[in-house]
């Protein structure tokens, strides 16, 4: 391989996970994990995490190091600022073991961050944080999400509805500063042409189309509950892990959470399972496309 570092990208099942180890297998690599979710303990089966071992402050898949897993109490945020500070950290030690960073992962935000940078927006203020997280239990989220299409409309058409930490973030940014988000991120876009870049990389993209995807995500979906994501969710919930946690919001356990409080059946989940995670698939696909020169690869090999 030449000295760019490969970033495996792509929608939810779309066979990251295992290209990845592949190359690093072939090519002396480890891998840095691109996920919001598979950051968290506990919370394994739901997210998709790779089975693996802690041995000596390193997460192994077998016998492949596999970074920024794994290691997060649910109860915390995890941001794009953290994961490109600990991504940093991790390319520095795997290139001192004279080994190959490979990137996996489909929070393609997380990695544009680390290419790119971020725009210098003001720090989380706590108290704007709860006051915006009472009103969206109070009114709920599509109340707070239509407060964010009045103040920023083009962050809005971005950030889904129930994706409330964005939400959240996006006001706050504008009440702290009177400037939407979409305004701070132009002006980064436009003082990104005066950056010389840190690092080289070379994004590979899986993509195994529309129908193939969809029987993927269906029969993922149909796993996760056989393998214990509802029995998964429940012990974290009654470890005193909150059901609105930063954790507990990623894709699929909200809706294990109202399952377990009886508000539709079994097979009702799966069908919100398959239809959430095929929404959110399409969300990630389109947004590859738009937002980084990805080099797409179609002839995946069928999961």
């Amino acid at each position: 391989m030449d000295s760019a570092f490969p970033v495996i990208v792509g929608p939810t099942a779309s066979g990251k996970t295992q290209l990845g180890l592949e190359f690093a297998g072939k090519y002396n690599g480890e891998i840095i994990s691109i996920d919001s979710r598979q950051v968290y303990l506990q919370l394994t089966v739901g997210t998709a995490k790779p089975v693996g071992l802690w041995k000596k402050s390193i997460y192994w898949v077998g016998d492949i190091p596999y970074h920024l897993v794994d290691f997060l109490n649910p109860t915390d945020s995890f941001s794009a600022a953290q994961f490109v500070h600990l991504a940093e950290n991790a390319i520095g030690d795997i290139r001192a073991r004279g080994k190959i960073p490979i990137f996996v992962g489909g929070t393609g935000f997380y990695f544009k961050a680390l290419r790119d940078g971020l725009a210098p927006m003001p720090p989380a203020d706590a108290a704007v944080r709860e006051e915006l997280r009472l009103l969206a239990e109070k009114e709920g989220r599509p109340y707070l999400h239509a407060l964010l299409a009045r103040t920023d409309p083009e962050a809005a058409q971005k950030i889904p509805f129930n994706n409330i930490h964005r939400v959240i973030r996006a006001l706050e940014v504008y009440r702290l500063t009177g400037k939407p988000l979409t305004q701070w991120h132009a002006e980064h876009q436009s003082a990104l042409k005066r950056k010389v870049p840190t690092h080289r990389f070379k994004l590979i993209g899986l993509d195994p189309g529309i129908q193939e995807l969809t029987r993927r995500i269906e029969h993922r979906c149909a796993m996760m509950l056989k393998q214990g994501m509802i029995e998964e969710t429940s012990a974290a919930l009654k470890a005193g892990v909150p059901e609105n946690s930063p954790g507990l919001s990623g894709l699929g356990y909200p809706r294990i959470v109202s399952y377990l409080k009886g508000t539709f059946s079994k097979a009702e989940l799966l069908r919100y399972l398959i239809q959430d995670t095929r929404q959110y698939a399409k969300r990630q696909r389109t947004w590859f496309k738009t937002q980084l020169e990805v080099e797409w690869n179609t002839d995946v090999t069928p999961a």
